[in-house]
């Protein structure tokens, strides 16, 4: 009786907890495990001082873990390329089976953001992918500064460092995204015209690819597009990032010509955009991902410049069937 009412006193903070951690492993799969790993924490050995707030306590410990997971995915040795795991944030797909989506943080989680990136950006595939070039340091003050709008004092209790270590640390992890910075998608009238467009571009990508259309799907490409696949050695993708239209154009007229008939896809909002949800039928064999999502950013001009396919089994827990 005494674990669960104690369960009942933890569950309030899940969402929040699974947010944050969401964003600083970048993997769906990671953070349902690390919220239970910090629960598992809170009623083995529980904070000291039972009448203070639990939120603080639950955090320091939620990203000490996350940091932690983060330096051992960075030793281990991954087969191919790795990718952040989608996210669904279309809510008419939320299921039980999917972790809460983070774009639903309300104040009534106890959340305001003020930073410097608001909840919806900062679960964008693009911003993930350039939260990869930082330190689990850098990355851990860089959430807690400019997207859950911790104060200087409040991040390094979190962390166990000193007010300076914080500001050096976050001066260096700014620097390191000002990549980021420069193709930041912001304000809902852009936001709204780059979801039209890459849905549009979406769609007529997959109507040339089952048309066979090398030169049609070529004329939707940058000159230097880069083609991304995550299948962790799982499933038959490229191990290497295919650079080129015309390369890129090759290679999914191939892998889609491998595939069986009878698969479906369907246009779906991931991580904030529009992305292609791919299944496959019982058919397709061992080797063929059974789902993958794949999705696409486009440049100034509306060409896509990037394309990301997550296939591999664990980076899919957080999309519905």
């Amino acid at each position: 009786m005494h674990d669960r009412q104690q369960m009942n006193h933890l569950e309030p903070h899940r969402r929040y907890l699974w947010a944050l951690l969401y964003r600083l492993t970048g993997c769906a799969a990671d953070a349902d495990d690390l919220v239970q790993d910090t629960f598992v924490r809170a009623l083995e050995k529980p904070p000291a001082d039972l009448d203070a707030s639990l939120r603080p306590w639950l955090v320091r410990v939620a990203v000490n873990l996350g940091k932690d997971q983060l330096r051992r995915r960075r030793r281990a040795p991954y087969v191919g390329p790795w990718l952040p795991s989608p996210i669904e944030t279309d809510a008419s797909h939320d299921h039980e089976a999917c972790s809460p989506p983070s774009y639903e943080l309300t104040a009534a989680d106890g959340i305001d953001t003020q930073g410097r990136y608001d909840l919806v950006e900062s679960v964008s595939y693009a911003f993930l992918v350039a939260l990869e070039v930082l330190t689990p340091q850098q990355r851990a003050v860089l959430l807690l500064r400019d997207v859950f709008d911790y104060s200087i004092a409040e991040t390094a209790e979190v962390l166990g460092i000193g007010s300076s270590n914080v500001k050096t640390t976050l001066h260096r992890a700014r620097r390191a995204m000002r990549g980021y910075e420069s193709e930041r998608v912001t304000g809902t009238a852009q936001l709204e015209r780059v979801e039209r467009a890459t849905r549009d571009t979406i769609e007529r990508f997959l109507g040339a690819l089952a048309a066979r259309d090398a030169g049609a799907i070529e004329e939707l490409l940058a000159a230097d597009v880069v083609a991304t696949a995550d299948s962790g050695g799982e499933f038959i993708a490229a191990r290497k990032i295919v650079r080129g239209a015309a390369a890129v154009a090759k290679y999914f007229l191939g892998v889609s010509r491998g595939g069986a008939a009878g698969f479906e896809m369907r246009v779906r909002v991931i991580n904030g955009l529009p992305a292609c949800v791919v299944t496959m039928p019982p058919s397709a064999g061992r080797r063929l991902a059974p789902r993958l999502v794949t999705r696409m950013d486009l440049d100034q001009h509306g060409k896509v410049r990037a394309v990301h396919s997550v296939l591999a089994t664990r980076k899919l827990t957080a999309i519905a069937e």
